[in-house]
C-alpha cells in the first residue's frame, strides 16, 4: 500500500489515525475497533463493510500499548 495514500487516509466514523496490516490486508482503527478492509489495492472505507476486531485483538495492538507494560510499572514500584 502506497505510504502517502496511507498517510492521508483516517477512520471515517473518529478520523482517527489507521494502522496497516500488511498480512491481513486491512486498515485498523484501534479506537473504534473496525478493521477497514482492503481489496486489489483498494481500501473499502465503508463501516458497513469493515470487520469489528475482537477484545484480544483490539488490547493486544492498540496505540501507546505494549505487551508487558503494566508488569514494568508493576516492577518499579
Amino acid at each position: 500500500m502506497d505510504k502517502e495514500l496511507l498517510a492521508m487516509l483516517v477512520c471515517p466514523l473518529c478520523n482517527g489515525k489507521l494502522k496497516y496490516d500488511r498480512e491481513a490486508q486491512e486498515l485498523r482503527c484501534h479506537y473504534d475497533g473496525l478493521a477497514y478492509p482492503i481489496q486489489e489495492g483498494i481500501p473499502v472505507m465503508l463501516p458497513e463493510e469493515a470487520r469489528v476486531m475482537d477484545a484480544d485483538e483490539k488490547l493486544h495492538t492498540s496505540p501507546g500499548r505494549s505487551p508487558g507494560r503494566s508488569q514494568e510499572r508493576s516492577g518499579d514500584a
